[in-house]
């Protein structure tokens, strides 16, 4: 069933009382003072990792950095050589630290595979780290919630609205159980953004009229095909370029700026119109994701959130936020606000983002008093497909329509030996959407 978006007054007020005000206000510092911590005859939180990439092992590192007794004692992922790897990674970083004891992970629980999440789900796990393409999160979202565990996810957490919604569902299960939802929007954990933002809502700049948000860079990795990966393998394995599993770079990338405008202006986008394409990005590799956006959001205020990403080599580059106010303006990316007194910098301590959400995370756990960013992580998940859907379809489209969508980018089956969503044409490559012919929602 179709989960209506909120009325405007309601969303605000959800983000203005949600766990992210909390961080945001330190409240975190303090909560090992709190009732219902943690508690049992073993403190230890056992985390299980599903998705060993990059990101998976960076966050399994950050989990094993926080405070208290934590130990990894399950890995899954779609390869076999890749969670080697990683685990390679994890023993080298954790022996630097003298923490290698927090490595509890034998070969009974290594798990491989398109099911490995629910292997490491069902491994005796309290937490578990979903950190595999985007496509895979609201199925692994979901399993982790029904069998009562507390979650970190990368974002973003769905590609498509139908995805969206399963997430949405299961955030409302998650919160019936009290479980802690982390969502890898780092910037909420980060100082400089927490206090910009707080000046901006304290009306630094008087009222927001209109923002800028760019990531343009000249793009991420190509994986060349195995010999022997079946269509499926092969797409799993270069993930980035098929939209069922990553939502295009709008999506996976470009959420991060889009988000700090959502919390900035405690609201989502009600609409959005676009271009965009595929000009220089045009190899097999390259499956069927565009190489530029460039996407017009309006939000219930009637302001705007210009939008651009690029993956591009030898151009403009910046992964940035400004506003623009009725007094003054900032970027939020260099924590800088200038209006007619002068100009405000953010000279704090910079810690590192990726730990302090984990170590917020943990903290709430054990506090008893779990963080729940799960909504805010839909939704913003939900602004930037939105993008996605506006500049493949070169239509106007509303977040309302948008978030209804019944089109499913989702294979029906989770196995290898299925058929791909997507398959390449006579000659090897995808096929690409076209604006104005491709039917979106």
């Amino acid at each position: 069933m179709t989960q209506p978006l909120p009325p405007a007054a309601t969303r605000r007020e959800f983000l203005k009382s949600s766990s992210l005000a909390a961080v945001g206000s330190g409240v975190l510092g303090t909560l090992g003072a709190l009732p219902g911590a943690f508690a049992a005859s073993d403190d230890t939180i056992k985390v299980g990792l599903i998705g060993c990439g990059g990101r998976g092992t960076g966050a399994a590192i950050q989990a094993l950095s926080t405070k208290g007794n934590v130990k990894l004692v399950a890995m899954g992922d779609a390869f076999s050589w890749q969670l080697e790897q990683s685990l390679g990674d994890l023993k080298r970083d954790m022996s630097d630290k003298g923490k290698l004891d927090r490595l509890a992970v034998d070969d009974d629980h290594k798990f491989v595979g398109l099911d490995a999440y629910q292997k490491v789900i069902n491994s005796g796990v309290d937490l578990v780290i979903l950190a595999t393409p985007p496509g895979f999160r609201p199925v692994h979202f979901e399993a982790a919630v029904k069998a009562g565990k507390h979650v970190f996810m990368e974002k973003p957490v769905a590609v498509d609205a139908p995805g969206v919604r399963q997430v949405l569902a299961a955030v409302e299960e998650s919160k019936k159980k009290n479980l802690a939802v982390g969502v890898g929007l780092q910037r909420h954990h980060e100082a400089s953004y927490i206090e910009t933002i707080k000046r901006l809502k304290d009306r630094a700049i008087g009222d927001i009229l209109s923002a800028r948000v760019y990531w343009n860079s000249g793009g991420v990795w190509t994986r060349e095909r195995k010999e022997g990966m079946s269509e499926m393998e092969y797409q799993v394995w270069n993930w980035y370029y098929f939209n069922w599993l990553s939502g295009d770079h709008i999506v996976e990338q470009h959420i991060h700026n889009m988000d700090v405008i959502n919390w900035l202006k405690g609201d989502f986008p009600i609409k959005a119109q676009g271009q965009g394409g595929r000009q220089v990005r045009t190899s097999k590799l390259n499956g069927e994701i565009f190489d530029h956006h460039y996407v017009e959001f309006e939000y219930d205020d009637g302001s705007r959130m210009f939008s651009q990403c690029r993956h591009i080599e030898n151009c403009w580059g910046s992964v940035s936020e400004h506003v623009q106010g009725t007094n003054g303006w900032a970027d939020l990316s260099a924590a800088t606000i200038g209006n007619v007194v002068g100009t405000w910098k953010h000279r704090g301590k910079r810690a590192d983002p990726y730990q302090v959400e984990h170590d917020d995370l943990f903290a709430s756990i054990r506090a008893g008093n779990p963080i729940n960013e799960g909504y805010y992580g839909a939704m913003s998940s939900m602004t930037a497909i939105l993008g996605r859907l506006c500049t493949y379809s070169g239509q106007e489209i509303s977040m309302e329509k948008a978030l209804a969508s019944t089109i499913s980018l989702q294979p029906k089956e989770y196995n290898f030996k299925t058929a791909a969503p997507v398959n390449p044409l006579a000659d090897g490559s995808y096929p690409i959407a076209v604006p104005g012919l491709t039917k979106i929602v």
